[in-house]
């Protein structure tokens, strides 16, 4: 290579950003201890397969789990179910795995650990339509969002306000379980509240910016999303909440 030969270094810097993010690399550097408990695998986005075989690969003990990932990026495991959905705008495929999820973590104690494993994509894949509405419904949303121009963290605000799953609430649902998160992030400046709609870290963000999004990109939302926003009847598990199992650290 020399300095005649962008290309090349361009593809050098691309091939090395991908190895640093190698789920297989990436993963199990950051594994913490087996839990006196049961051990719980959930997650999703376009790297969840392969950061599901890592932590199989690397695992010292018994686990159980599901991740959802999209369409065409599974990888076989033996312990943890690996389904596919539809990305960027998501399926029923996706809500039904949002929804086994969800119950999933419920009933676990302060002994078992939960471990989600997140990466890009995570948000349209792990997608549970808050009480009164429907998949059709987020989907309109959701693709007149990416028809917008809005930036990730404004597309994210809004769709975790019309999530039953995001924006804290996986985590509200698994408590009293310790919690770790392990995320591959393909968002600039590497928020975890924003990366896949922050399923299990406190919401800074509420319906009140959610709307104004609304407001500010003109979109035409069903009557039922308006009406979810306005009425603001509990907001995500935030920061400003202490008590809330999705503010404690991890």
């Amino acid at each position: 290579m020399t300095q005649s030969d962008p290309g090349a270094l361009l593809r050098r810097l691309f091939d090395a950003a991908l190895a640093a993010a190698d789920p297989a690399k990436a993963v199990p550097r950051f594994l913490p201890a087996p839990p006196k408990g049961r051990t719980l695998v959930v997650g999703a986005g376009k790297a969840a397969g392969a950061m599901a075989r890592a932590v199989e690969d690397h695992w010292q003990g018994p686990l159980e789990g599901l991740v959802v990932t999209r369409y065409g990026h599974a990888v076989p495991c033996e312990r943890i179910e690996v389904v596919e959905a539809a990305h960027p705008v998501p399926d029923q495929a996706g809500l039904d795995a949002a929804r086994r999820i969800l119950q999933k973590v419920q009933g676990l104690g302060p002994a078992d650990l939960l471990l989600c494993l997140i990466s890009g994509g995570g948000s349209a894949l792990l997608s549970l339509p808050a009480p009164g509405i429907t998949l059709e419904e987020k989907q309109a949303v959701n693709k007149a969002l990416l028809r917008s121009g809005a930036a990730i963290d404004e597309m994210n605000c809004l769709r975790k306000h019309l999530s039953a799953i995001k924006g804290g609430r996986l985590a509200a649902a698994a408590s009293p379980a310790r919690i770790v998160s392990l995320l591959i992030s393909d968002v600039p400046g590497d928020d975890p509240a924003v990366i896949a709609s922050g399923p299990t870290v406190p919401d800074p963000t509420s319906f009140a910016d959610a709307l104004a999004i609304l407001e500010k990109y003109r979109i035409e939302a069903p009557d039922s999303v308006r009406a979810h926003l306005e009425a603001a009847a509990e907001e995500n598990p935030s920061r400003a909440t202490p008590a809330s199992p999705a503010a404690r650290p991890t």
